[in-house]
Formats: C-alpha cells, sequence, structure tokens
C-alpha cells in the first residue's frame, strides 16, 4: 500500500474517531460543524466547505464555514432563495455544479458573484438527511472548475449523514422528528461566534478568519466550547490578550 493511501486512512481513521468522541454524552452541535467543515476541507478535495441548517422557522442559516469567502456565498443563496446549495436541502439530493461558468441561467446571483468576487468557481452540494428529508446541507467549494471523484463525493456524504446524527436525537429519528430546539441551540451559538469575531476583529485588528482562528485555537487549547469562549469575549469576563494564538499549547 504506498504512503498516500496510508496517509488518507490514517486522516480517515483519525476523523470519524474524534466525530465518533464528539457525539458521546454532552456535546456541543456547533464544535461538531467546526470539525466537519475541517474535515470536508482536508479529506473531500474541497478548497472551502460550508454547512447550512434549517432553523426553527424553517428558514436556511449559515451554521459553519471554513472561511469568510464561503459565508459569503452561502448567504448570496439564501438571500435569493436559490442556487445549488438550497436547491440540495430543497430536493433531499446531491447538487453538483462543476463549473458556474455553465450554469448562469440556472443560478444567476450565484453565477454573478463568482465573477465579481472571483471566488469559487465548483460546488458540490451534499445533504443532511434523515427518511428522505433534509435538514440542511454541506457544501464544497472550488476555486477551478471540475467534478469531484465519486470517491470524494461518497465520503463528503458519509460526513454529512454524521452530521445528521450528531444534530438528531435518537428518539427523534424513530419519530421521524427534527429536534427543532437543538437546532435553535446551534444557530444561536453561531450568532454569539459572530459576535465575538467581530470584538476580535475590531479591536486586536484582527481579519474575521484570524480571529476566528483565535478563539477555536483557545477553545481547543482549554478544552472549552467554542460558543462559551464566544460568550465570554462578547459580555466581556474573558480579556482578549488572554486568548491564546493557533498552534500555542493550553
Amino acid at each position: 500500500m504506498s504512503e498516500t493511501v496510508q496517509g488518507r486512512e490514517g486522516l480517515l481513521s483519525t476523523a470519524f474517531v474524534g466525530l465518533a468522541d464528539t457525539l458521546i454524552d454532552d456535546f456541543d452541535i456547533i464544535d461538531l460543524l467546526d470539525q466537519l467543515v475541517g474535515h470536508g476541507v482536508t479529506l473531500c478535495g474541497a478548497d472551502a466547505v460550508g454547512i447550512l441548517l434549517v432553523d426553527s422557522r424553517g428558514y436556511l442559516q449559515v451554521v459553519a464555514s471554513s472561511d469568510e469567502d464561503v459565508s459569503l456565498m452561502e448567504l448570496l443563496q439564501l438571500q435569493a432563495d436559490d442556487g445549488p446549495c438550497v436547491e440540495c436541502v430543497r430536493t433531499a439530493a446531491p447538487v453538483v455544479a462543476p463549473d458556474l461558468a455553465d450554469v448562469g441561467d440556472r443560478w444567476p446571483v450565484l453565477t454573478d458573484a463568482m465573477r465579481t468576487h472571483q471566488l469559487y468557481r465548483s460546488v458540490h452540494a451534499m445533504p443532511l438527511r434523515l427518511r428522505g428529508k433534509a435538514v440542511g446541507a454541506m457544501n464544497l467549494f472550488r476555486r477551478l472548475p471540475g467534478a469531484l471523484p465519486e470517491a470524494d463525493l461518497a465520503l463528503a456524504q458519509a460526513l454529512a449523514d454524521v452530521a445528521t446524527v450528531g444534530i438528531l436525537q435518537e428518539r427523534a429519528v424513530r419519530r421521524g422528528e427534527v429536534l427543532v430546539e437543538q437546532l435553535q441551540t446551534a444557530l444561536n451559538s453561531r450568532v454569539i461566534i459572530e459576535q465575538a469575531k467581530g470584538v476580535l476583529a475590531q479591536r486586536a485588528g484582527l481579519s474575521m478568519n484570524a480571529a476566528f482562528e483565535r478563539l477555536r485555537s483557545h477553545s481547543r487549547n482549554r478544552n472549552q466550547r467554542l460558543s462559551e469562549v464566544a460568550r465570554q469575549v462578547v459580555e466581556g469576563e474573558l480579556e482578549l490578550g488572554a486568548l491564546e494564538p493557533p498552534g500555542r499549547a493550553g
């Protein structure tokens, strides 16, 4: 077996073991989804990954993204109520756009944004599915056009399925119901995290991406929930100088 194959298998094993660990006892959905977008980039050949979830009112919301460019692409689709990621949730089926330049008539808002901002050229959207319905979507973006290999798409769908397991409790799965309260908690946590990123970006002169990395690094090094660290920053309980930078051991 080649070193490349062995390395990929090692990453797969580490990813799924780590995800399984987050599902034990009282886990944080935002932390789980944050891990998923990271694995999507590392394992599935994507340049960036975003996750959408349906909230308690039935509206789609961005709850996790690997960078700010992805958040922009997702938000543009939500505002237009159209695009591959939105369509994926509606149909509960994968939606693949190997080259956004070829689908301008289908999703004009997204393709115009692609040309204007020079961001991503291809999108592969995988549903977070439950008994024929979708509670969200995991979306893989690439800066160059081209379809992802079937093996990468299958792995992305497996990761999306893990996310669904994490979002839905066992009893809700038996009843075929979405855990509205748990989904809303995840969405509320995302609002706090976005606020904390803004506070850090403004006061410490950081980019939004760098601010998020600082929050995430501190939460992981201190074994604290990301949403709790964000709350402390927003409410002034945590001094900005006490936040540990990425790469520093806790």
